[in-house]
């Protein structure tokens, strides 16, 4: 987990580089990847973000809180293979995302996806284990990587406003193709998920939650 001081020094080392991201410095400060709300254990978070997946804020909001509170505590992938699936159903969660909560509990109990043990690995490895869980892809392994687990170089080159906000940015006349994107990203190493950030704001999107 990268310390806000840190976040603070990588975007300083991107602004002298850069003069675009100097001026986003100047006009949005440095760059939140710490929640304002507190941290969950990472099963927790993840199941949260299935939760979350193509829902409007309020109502991702109204059934997960549903589904937290079929729990003592935050949800645990022990709890969650305990309760029938008509009861994760029950809390509005769709099919397809109480599927995706169940696989997730199924393959960190199976040995498949070992939470316990992602600070540790490299940001590709924690990609390659979190896709294998029904419903999660690069997009939301990402997510996690930048929100949950603080990485500094994290590039979502399929976001699309992270796309959108670039080519503002630096006032390309077409937005970037995510391979376009991807190659435009090395220059930002090892602080790319900063530049992502600013990218957010350039767009004037919410940074996803």
């Amino acid at each position: 987990m990268a310390t806000k001081a840190a976040v603070g020094e990588g975007a300083r080392v991107l602004a002298r580089r850069d003069r675009v991201l100097a001026r986003m410095l100047r006009e949005h400060g440095v760059p939140e990847l710490h929640r304002r709300r507190p941290r969950r254990p990472h099963f927790a978070e993840l199941a949260r973000m299935i939760c979350y997946q193509q829902l409007a804020g309020r109502a991702a909001a109204a059934i997960h809180g549903r589904f937290e509170a079929l729990f003592d505590g935050t949800p645990t992938p022990e709890a969650v293979l305990a309760l029938p699936f008509e009861t994760l159903r029950g809390v509005g969660l769709s099919n397809a995302k109480a599927t995706s909560i169940r696989d997730l509990a199924e393959k960190v109990e199976q040995g498949f996806v070992e939470l316990d043990r992602v600070a540790r690995l490299p940001d590709d490895e924690v990609v390659r284990e979190l896709v294998l869980v029904r419903g999660i892809g690069e997009w939301t392994a990402h997510m996690f990587l930048m929100f949950q687990m603080g990485r500094l170089d994290v590039w979502p080159v399929l976001d699309f406003g992270v796309r959108s906000g670039f080519a503002r940015m630096y006032e390309l006349e077409a937005m970037p193709t995510p391979k376009q994107l991807a190659a435009e990203g090395d220059r930002f190493k090892p602080y790319r998920s900063l530049v992502a950030w600013y990218c957010w704001r350039a767009a004037d999107t919410v940074t996803p939650d």
